[in-house]
């Protein structure tokens, strides 16, 4: 585990000496960054301490809407706040939010790209996701862990690790997974909600997505993208996309998929891989981060024509 001011390592005190706690999300958020939020949220709930859970964005993922607490998630910050907890963040530039200063940070994630921007960190790159770390840190500390904290966490781990099937899967994971499910969370309804609720849209947009498909370098390098323009026409929200990377990356052939999509003009890369290939100092080059096999970043240029050049010259030197 990456750690560092361990003497002040007490999340539980923080909590509880801070007046007023902003939770922080990253931006395009996935379920590890929600559902960790969430698993203290309720948390702070249940024992009456006053928070808020942050996001810049309106649009959060709706498959997630049976978490309790969801609805709670707003993009005002209040007017005061003395402690803010990052989780999921491998640095404070993903929360794409300026905060107050001299402002007290926990910083809580398994990026192996943090940088260790908190007062204090605790980030453990061995972790199948920071919801498995969020886990530890409420066992080490004795928290009460329950039943919607738990469904939280789970969601996390199993989400971020897709489906318990990334590398750093180990025996450890699979025992905090039943450790969950003692107390009394319900996984046939968590899959129902998380899995079986999609939008007519998505299966709108995905074929015009898949219709990008080019295959460089012998296969081993796929890139898609999606258009500003289907995302009006079908209604699709952007992060339902998202799991089309996953579709591409089942293809024995193909080791690395790059996905490019307009924010802001400028272009978004997510990028996943498989085998040896560390993503994660791809993504540098462009001032983004994440894990050896799923990373990401932001490219300053107006067309994806002109990113995937880039990202597939830095992808040349290593495939």
């Amino acid at each position: 585990m990456k750690t560092k001011n361990i003497e002040k390592q007490n999340i539980k005190d923080s909590l509880k000496e801070a007046r007023y706690t902003l939770i922080v999300t990253h931006t395009n958020p996935d379920a590890d960054t929600i559902s960790c939020a969430l698993a203290l949220s309720n948390y702070c709930y249940e024992h009456k301490i006053k928070h808020k859970v942050f996001n810049t964005q309106k649009d959060l993922p709706r498959e997630l809407n049976f978490l309790n607490k969801f609805d709670k998630i707003t993009n005002q910050l209040p007017k005061f706040y003395d402690l803010i907890i990052y989780v999921d963040c491998a640095n404070r530039y993903r929360v794409k939010q300026e905060f107050k200063n001299d402002i007290k940070i926990i910083n809580i994630d398994h990026h192996q790209s943090n940088d260790f921007f908190g007062d204090i960190n605790i980030v453990d790159d061995t972790k199948a996701s920071t919801a498995e770390l969020l886990y530890e840190i409420f066992e080490k500390e004795n928290f009460t862990i329950s039943k919607d904290m738990a469904t939280c966490l789970y969601v996390g781990i199993y989400d971020d690790s897709i489906a318990f099937t990334t590398p750093r899967v180990d025996q450890r994971t699979f025992q905090i997974l039943d450790k969950l499910l003692s107390l009394g969370i319900n996984p046939s309804y968590i899959a129902e909600n998380l899995l079986q609720r999609d939008s007519l849209a998505k299966y709108r947009a995905i074929p015009k997505i898949l219709n990008t498909l080019e295959l460089h370098f012998e296969g081993k390098v796929a890139t898609i993208y999606l258009k500003p323009k289907w995302i009006e026409q079908t209604g699709v929200g952007v992060q339902e996309c998202d799991e089309v990377v996953d579709m591409i990356l089942k293809i024995s052939i193909v080791q690395i998929v790059a996905y490019f999509r307009k924010v802001d003009n400028k272009v978004r890369v997510s990028l996943r891989g498989k085998g040896r290939y560390d993503l994660s100092d791809i993504a540098s080059n462009f001032n983004g981060g994440g894990h050896k096999n799923a990373a990401g970043c932001t490219i300053d240029v107006s067309k994806v024509k002109e990113a995937k050049k880039m990202v597939l010259n830095k992808l040349n030197i290593q495939v």
